[in-house]
């Protein structure tokens, strides 16, 4: 028989103080399995993750030594395992902080090897992390849920007030993992993935590339660097040197949210294409050169039982989050952050990570109170005055007509930009057609982004409702 994981569903709202139990922290690691967000969504079977227990039985992950005061920021529950590669199953939620960093030769402590006249990239998990993700696995719901936290998140640490992605540089993945909890209001995290830039960019080599539609053309240099990002509009294949150029590019009018998007983006695109028959057979090599691009203390059996449970989930049920909150000032001054807003982060967290309540205002929202940014992909002036004119039949008041959407869409997406994935599915209801994706890649100003797609010209219900024009600025967040 297969064992599962034995916990109880509820977790205490401070991090637990139990001792670590977790055992075989060693050296060699998976980051296409866990890292990236969710590009352990690639593997798609139980007889691939049979595979894999096979091979990671050999290869112990790799940890930072934590002293037991850090190891007492994460919850520590019996591990997993599993018997004659008959897999367990994942019978509790399960969250786990994912850090991507970037070090360069002038940030590092001691001197580099030699002079190369620019800052190099260095193989180091000590730095700032550029990327911070708070995946939860939830086998009650059956969904992965994927919270992007900008990285110009104003918060707390050591007493003082900093962007977030300084909590690795002072304190590691232990202080990283403790001051997200806090700012989520004491969700609990269990495990934690620290990944540098140069792993990011051999995964998606050991991929073969990933195809991704870049949605406007990316032209950056920075010679202290080697920095040179020259994207053009459109679908591109990208190689792990340009989609790390993708990834990192930031030099737009939304500054890092406007990255956090695009992440959330690449990441859709490269696990549907991961999905592909073919990316397993190059496991063996991703493998065998990413062990020392990761840092973890997920164990094997628990990186086999995650692996095993994402694999099994529909694309409906990965979820793309971002941190609510708003810009600073005007971003003109001197150090600009991304100011949470801790309403919506409760009603967030209780509803996408079963900590808390969601409030009672949350509970009676109406459509008239929702928020709705129109995008079209289609370039039909027709289809989008007929949908605002539709929409305000059915009740819904709070519309306004935002930028062109960057793609040509087959489908309809009804995305919910704030993780209200039930004010979504009701729209999907009141419009017949649509795809509902909880995702952040809409308006910011809005609680609902509606991307038209070309099933929407087909369809073009009737409407007597004369079409006004709105004003509202879709820039504003």
């Amino acid at each position: 028989m297969s064992k599962a994981v034995s916990v109880n569903k509820t977790h205490p709202k401070k991090p637990s103080k139990q001792k670590s139990s977790v055992a075989n922290k060693a050296k060699g690691s998976n980051w296409l399995l866990i890292g990236l967000g969710l590009t352990a969504v690639s593997v798609t079977s139980a007889a691939v993750g049979a595979f894999m227990a096979v091979s990671l039985s050999a290869r112990p992950l790799q940890q930072s030594s934590l002293t037991p005061e850090q190891e007492e920021v994460f919850t520590q529950d019996e591990a997993i395992s599993y018997k004659s590669l008959r897999l367990p199953e994942l019978s509790r939620s399960v969250n786990v902080l994912v850090l991507g960093t970037k070090v360069l030769t002038s940030e590092v402590d001691e001197e580099p090897p030699e002079d190369l006249g620019y800052h190099a990239l260095v193989n180091s998990f000590k730095g700032l992390s550029d990327t911070m993700v708070l995946l939860r696995f939830d086998p009650v719901s059956q969904k992965v849920s994927l919270l992007s936290i900008p990285r110009d998140t104003q918060t707390t640490i050591n007493y003082q007030l900093k962007k977030i992605n300084e909590a690795n540089y002072y304190g590691g993945p232990s202080l990283a993992a403790e001051t997200v909890s806090e700012l989520l209001g004491g969700v609990p995290i269990d495990r934690y993935v620290r990944v540098n830039i140069q792993g990011v960019e051999k995964v998606i080599d050991a991929l073969g590339g990933v195809n991704v539609y870049v949605p406007k053309d990316m032209k950056y240099t920075d010679h202290s660097q080697h920095l040179y990002i020259d994207l053009k509009e459109g679908e591109q294949h990208l190689d792990g040197d340009k989609a790390v150029a993708f990834l990192r590019f930031r030099y737009d009018r939304y500054g890092d949210i406007g990255r956090v998007q695009r992440q959330q983006m690449f990441m859709r695109a490269l696990v549907e294409q991961a999905l592909k028959p073919q990316t397993l057979l190059r496991i063996p090599e991703i493998l065998s050169i990413i062990g020392a691009y990761i840092d973890t203390n997920l164990t094997v059996e628990e990186l086999v039982v995650l692996s095993k449970f994402a694999s099994q989930t529909k694309r409906s049920n990965v979820q793309m989050l971002m941190l609510p909150g708003r810009f600073s000032g005007d971003g003109k001054q001197e150090v600009s952050y991304w100011l949470p807003n801790s309403y919506q982060i409760k009603n967030m967290v209780a509803e996408h990570f079963d900590h808390g309540e969601i409030s009672f205002e949350r509970e009676l929202t109406k459509p008239s109170r929702l928020r709705i940014a129109i995008q079209d992909s289609t370039d039909n002036t027709e289809g989008v005055r007929r949908m605002v004119n539709y929409l305000r039949e059915k009740g819904y008041r709070r519309i306004f007509v935002s930028d062109q959407w960057f793609e040509p869409l087959e489908t309809t997406r009804i995305l919910a930009q704030n993780g209200d994935d039930l004010g979504a599915a009701t729209l999907r209801a009141d419009l017949g057609i649509g795809e509902v994706l909880v995702e952040s890649t809409g308006n910011l100003a809005s609680d609902i982004t509606l991307v038209l797609g070309q099933d929407w010209q087909t369809y073009f219900p009737d409407s007597s409702v004369p079409f006004q024009e709105t004003s509202l600025d879709s820039s504003s967040p």
